[in-house]
This record gives C-alpha cells, sequence and structure tokens, in this order.
C-alpha cells in the first residue's frame, strides 16, 4: 500500500523543534527577526506573506513586511534594501519576486547581504549550494524536499534520484543537495528524450517542471519514492501537482500529495533559516 509523506507532518515537527530552540534563543535578550520587501500588491505574494508572517510569528520569530510600491524607482528600492541590510535587528530578509519590471532581478540580487538572504536570491548563496558549502542558504524549497526525505527516514545516499525540471529555484539547487548526500543524480527537463525511460530509473523521482500531472504511471518504477514540488490548476480550475496522484500512487512506494506536501514545509524552512542566519549573526 502507497504512504502518503504529510507536508504538515513534517512541518509540524520542525516547527515544534524550533519553537523549543528560539525560546531558549530569547535568553540573550534577543529575537530572531526577518523582514519581507514586496513592491506592488500580487495576489499570490500576498498568500505567501500572510502564511508565512503566521508560520514565523508561531514559532517566535519576530516578522514584518516592507511594502512598497508598484512604481518603486531602483534606486529607491535599493535604498530600503540598503537599509535593510545595515540594521541588525533584521537577521534575515526575503524579497518577493517577480519584481516590478523597472527593477532589475540582476541588479538587486548582488545587493541584497547574503548573510541574510534566507531564500538563496544573493549568487553568492547560490554559488555555495553548488560546490556544497553548507555555510549558505539554499532555496527553501529544494530544502523542503529534503526535510520530508529525512522526516521519513528515506535513505538518499547510494540512491538513483531524478529531478525533473532545472530552474535555479528548485531543480538545479536541489540535484546538488541530492549530490552532496551521495544520491545519484539526473536532471531531466521536458525537453528530455525518452523522459518516460528516465524518469523509470528514479529509486527517488522529484517533479518540479510546473505541468500539471505530466508525470504518469508508466514513468514510474514499482515502489519508487516520488516527491511532487508542483504547484499548478488543471483546466477545471482545480489545484494539482506534476504528478497524476491517483494514476501513479497505485505503483509509487511513497508520494507526497498536492496540497499537504512539499509546499506545507517551505514556510518552516525559512523560519529555520532565519532561525540560523541569527546565530550566525549574533554569534551564538
Amino acid at each position: 500500500m502507497t504512504k502518503i509523506l504529510s507536508g504538515k507532518e513534517v512541518a509540524a515537527s520542525l516547527k515544534e523543534k524550533l519553537v523549543a530552540e528560539v525560546e531558549k534563543l530569547k535568553e540573550s535578550g534577543k529575537a530572531p527577526s526577518l523582514c519581507i520587501v514586496m513592491a506592488g500588491d500580487r495576489p499570490d505574494s500576498a498568500s505567501y506573506i500572510k502564511g508565512a508572517v503566521k508560520r514565523c510569528t508561531d514559532i517566535g520569530i519576530d516578522c514584518h513586511v516592507e511594502k512598497l510600491p508598484e512604481e518603486i524607482s531602483q534606486d529607491e528600492f535599493l535604498e530600503v534594501l540598503d537599509r535593510l541590510n545595515n540594521d541588525s535587528k533584521i537577521h534575515g530578509i526575503i524579497i518577493m519576486r517577480p519584481l516590478p519590471e523597472q527593477i532589475s532581478e540582476d541588479v538587486v540580487k548582488y545587493k541584497i547581504a547574503p548573510e541574510k538572504d534566507v531564500d538563496c536570491f544573493n549568487p553568492i548563496n547560490v554559488s555555495k549550494v553548488m560546490s556544497g558549502d553548507s555555510d549558505g542558504f539554499p532555496p527553501c524549497t529544494p530544502q523542503a524536499v529534503i526535510e520530508i526525505l529525512d522526516h521519513y527516514g528515506i535513505e538518499i545516499k547510494g540512491k538513483r534520484a531524478v529531478v525533473i525540471g532545472r530552474s535555479m529555484v528548485v531543480g538545479r539547487p536541489l540535484a546538488m543537495m541530492l549530490l552532496k548526500r551521495h544520491a545519484t543524480v539526473t536532471v531531466c527537463h521536458t525537453r528530455t528524450k525518452d523522459l518516460a525511460g528516465e524518469a523509470k530509473r528514479a529509486e527517488i523521482l522529484i517533479a518540479a517542471a510546473g505541468k500539471a500531472r505530466m508525470v504518469t504511471r508508466d514513468m514510474l518504477s514499482e515502489g519508487a519514492v516520488v516527491i511532487d514540488v508542483g504547484i499548478n490548476f488543471d483546466e477545471n480550475g482545480k489545484l494539482c501537482g506534476d504528478v497524476d496522484f491517483d494514476d501513479v500512487s497505485e505503483i509509487a512506494g511513497q508520494i507526497t500529495p498536492v496540497p499537504g506536501g512539499v509546499g506545507s514545509v517551505t514556510s518552516t524552512v525559512l523560519a529555520k533559516h532565519v532561525v540560523e542566519a541569527f546565530k550566525q549573526q549574533e554569534g551564538l
């Protein structure tokens, strides 16, 4: 029988540990603090922020939103970022993307302080992930995948892992993180020849291509672990992942649902990174 890997269970366990850790850290007289920078008013960003603020607050992390006008100039945006970089009371910064068209992400990403960049925007942190340096902060979504595998005791070392998706947000950094844990990793994408054949070799299959229900049972080996990172809406407006859950769950050994899977863990990973940033900056 297929086992459901509940992201909510993972998040609850991680949250419990973080609450205890933050309570102890507050004995120093300081508290971890996160600032979320948002230019404009995108509904999807507002929804993410609401969840992140609640999760951080529940854990004991001070969290506030720097809400900026849609028409803010790049120079004004960089001035705000400089202020946050230099504010010793703020330990983590996350910048909601996409930014308004007048602001260049290629400029901004070099300006966010690497030690406060808790979602891997600055190329310094990207480089650390790619080189296996654990001092930086990986993107929260790939780290959420690792947290799920670890929570359920799924061995990574020596396993054949196939990642479908090559974005810098999920696919590529996740491949490097799996390599660091001694998996044998293949990175595929929607243009891979014989994608089904490549996927079928996986003992751990991670779908992060952003295409609704693209992974079907003919792409899966019996008993494989399936991690679905996708967040899509089908033709009927129903939320679904990159995996055809009903089809695949008949032969998968273990599988994450959508919703209730990887996405449920991401905001808790963000909180974990803020706590780690706090400890680094405060020398704890």
